[in-house]
């Protein structure tokens, strides 16, 4: 008897990656689920005896989908698969029932070392649906929802058509995003874990926020949603090959004093300190983000001198004088925030537009 797996996970991409990376000859039909509450009515449906489920998710996240199963009592066994690797989101996941955790990117050998280990796959089962399957060939079934958003193939100009620069014109379709985000989801993660650790905190991760848009654009959209109070900035550029950019670490004023004590500085509010805190701040964020990317897409980045920005402006004024540098950027958006704590930091990786040709090439290897 197949076996009902649902993977609950907002990105296309990585529902795929999952979907490819389940034990071979497994017998089993795969459904899916864009977010939380498709999650939970699919369960109810009776397509979820397995669930692989994410935890950052749009309407209904991942720990909101293990206390509905708790609360409910819903007949499903949980794996969670995300790309926040902090302990405590690991424990906290087992708390409300998960079986085990496995970080994304999802590793074939990992995920099926833990269904074996769970009893979820055996090595019997895959016996016999390799001798079914020799005689038919069974293909995952998926849910409506996946079938009516399955995206067309990429289609990317190869590199050596690509006219310079300033004649160039790019779009961000809708499954290109998807991408994106799923790789900034990954690597925010990673950074996230490491903040994590340093402040002995939880680390309240988002949905990173990904658009390819004109500078001039990035810069009023920064300003319809500032704050009132002032920002403090640090600038660090990036350069692989085919690929360069700057990235942007933004803390809110407010913010230094309660950073300082998880930091055990001894804080004076000076701008010497403040720029101390910020710098480390910055090597922490920055770097394991970008190795996050990099590991993702197998590239090497080499990073310049941070630079500071500026202190005590708004959000708009830091990023001013680096507008004029290029007219269109891919701009990923991470907004990170501290449990019980009024710390609010953002961190901004822009691409130059003509990074997106080899971008876009290294994800079409990623979905392959």
């Amino acid at each position: 008897m197949s076996t009902k797996l649902l993977i609950c996970d907002d990105s296309n991409m990585a529902r795929k990656q999952l979907a490819r990376s389940l034990p071979d000859d497994w017998d089993v039909e795969v459904s899916f689920a864009a977010n939380g509450i498709e999650g939970v009515e699919a369960i109810k449906a009776g397509k979820g005896d397995v669930l692989l489920l994410d935890l950052n998710m749009p309407e209904m996240d991942g720990y909101q989908v293990l206390e509905a199963i708790l609360e409910q009592d819903l007949p499903t066994l949980t794996i969670v698969v995300s790309g926040d690797i902090q302990p405590e989101a690991h424990k906290r996941v087992t708390g409300l029932g998960a079986l085990d955790f496995i970080q994304k990117p999802v590793n074939k050998e990992k995920l099926t070392e833990v269904l074996l280990a769970y009893g979820v796959f055996t090595k019997e089962t895959q016996q016999e649906a390799a001798l079914k399957n020799s005689s038919t060939i069974t293909k995952p079934v998926s849910s409506q929802k996946e079938k009516e958003t399955k995206p067309a193939p990429l289609i990317i100009a190869p590199v050596e058509t690509v006219a310079p620069q300033s004649d160039i014109s790019l779009t961000l379709s809708p499954d290109l995003r998807d991408c994106y985000q799923e790789v900034a989801n990954v690597a925010m993660g990673r950074a996230g874990d490491l903040l994590a650790r340093l402040l002995d905190v939880f680390v309240e991760l988002p949905i990173p926020n990904v658009n390819f848009i004109e500078v001039s654009e990035l810069r009023m959209a920064l300003k319809d949603v500032e704050a009132n109070e002032s920002t403090s900035g640090i600038c660090q550029g990036f350069i692989s090959a085919g690929i360069s950019g700057e990235a942007l670490l933004i803390l809110n004023d407010s913010s230094f004093k309660d950073v300082a004590s998880l930091m055990n500085y001894q804080y004076e509010e000076d701008e010497g300190t403040e720029l101390e805190l910020l710098m480390d701040l910055a090597n922490v964020l920055i770097g394991a983000c970008l190795k996050g990317i990099s590991e993702q897409l197998d590239i090497d980045f080499s990073q310049g001198h941070p630079v500071v920005l500026g202190q005590h402006r708004k959000i708009s004024e830091l990023i001013a004088n680096n507008a004029s540098k290029w007219k269109k950027t891919l701009a990923i958006e991470i907004s990170y925030s501290i449990e019980n704590y009024p710390i609010k930091c953002d961190l901004l990786l822009l691409f130059t537009e003509h990074s997106m040709i080899a971008l876009n090439n290294k994800l079409t290897y990623l979905l392959e």
